[in-house]
C-alpha cells in the first residue's frame, strides 16, 4: 500500500485551494495528476485522494475519463452566486451568533489580525485569501452540515471574483476596505454578544460593499470624447 507523509499531503491539498481561490489555476482549466504528483512529491493515489477531497469542498470537478478540472464559472452560476449570496451568508452569520464558543471568537479575532495587516501591507492576495478565511470560520462556527457546502462553493466563487475584478486604482478601494475591515470586528462583537439578528443584518450590508464593489470594478469609467459641435440641419 503507498503511504505519504501526511505533511506532504496537507500542503498539495492547501497549495492547490490557494492557487485555485487566486486563479493562478483559472476556473474551468484541466489538472494534470503527473504534474500534481512531481510538483508535490507524492505518488498518483493520494493525489486522488486529494483531487476527491477537492470536488468534495467545491473546487474541482472530477470528469471520468477526463480527469479534475477546476470549478468553471458560467454565466448562470455567477447569477445563482448574486441570488445566494446574502441568503447564505446571513443565515451563517445568525447561526454563528447562536452557536460561537469563546474558543471559536478567538479565532475569528486572530484571522481578523491578519486580515487587517494585509491591508495595510497592501497585499490583495493575502487580504482576499484572508477574508475568505475569516467567513469560512463564520461558518465552521455556524455548525450546519445543510449551509457549509454551500458556503464553501459561494466563498471560492467570491474569492475568485474579487480576484478577477481587482483594480488597485479604484479612487475608492481604501475606503471600501477600510469599512469591510470594521464590519468584520462588528461581526466579532455581535457574535460575541448573541446577537443572531444583529449579524444576519451585518451580514446582509457586508454583502451590499461587496456586492457594489464587484460592480465598480466591472464597469468601467466614462470615457469623455470631444464630440465637437454637432453639424447643422438645414431645414
Amino acid at each position: 500500500m503507498d503511504t505519504v507523509p501526511v505533511g506532504k499531503k496537507s500542503v498539495c491539498i492547501e497549495d492547490l485551494r490557494r492557487r485555485i481561490l487566486t486563479q493562478e489555476l483559472e476556473p474551468g482549466a484541466y489538472l494534470d495528476e503527473v504534474e500534481i504528483g512531481e510538483t508535490y512529491g507524492i505518488s498518483r493515489p493520494p493525489v486522488r485522494e486529494v483531487l476527491r477531497q477537492l470536488m468534495g469542498e467545491g473546487y474541482v470537478l472530477l470528469h471520468e475519463n477526463r480527469g479534475a478540472q477546476v470549478a468553471p464559472m458560467s454565466h448562470k452560476s455567477l447569477r445563482n452566486f448574486f441570488i445566494a449570496a446574502p441568503m447564505i451568508y446571513a443565515a451563517v452569520a445568525k447561526l454563528a451568533a447562536q452557536h460561537a464558543t469563546p474558543q471559536q471568537i478567538e479565532r475569528l479575532k486572530q484571522v481578523q489580525r491578519n486580515f487587517r495587516i494585509a491591508i495595510r501591507n497592501g497585499d490583495a492576495t493575502e487580504r482576499a485569501l484572508l477574508n475568505e478565511r475569516f467567513h469560512a470560520v463564520m461558518g465552521e462556527v455556524a455548525d450546519n452540515e445543510y449551509l457549509l457546502p454551500s458556503l464553501r462553493r459561494l466563498l471560492i466563487d467570491h474569492t475568485r471574483i474579487g480576484m478577477t475584478f481587482y483594480n488597485p486604482r479604484q479612487t475608492n478601494l481604501a475606503r471600501q476596505q477600510s469599512i469591510a475591515a470594521d464590519q468584520h470586528d462588528q461581526f466579532i462583537e455581535l457574535i460575541s454578544a448573541g446577537d443572531a439578528d444583529g449579524a444576519a443584518a451585518l451580514a446582509v450590508d457586508h454583502w451590499e460593499l461587496s456586492r457594489a464593489a464587484i460592480e465598480s470594478f466591472v464597469t468601467p469609467d466614462s470615457i469623455h470624447m470631444p464630440l465637437g459641435i454637432p453639424p447643422r440641419l438645414d431645414r
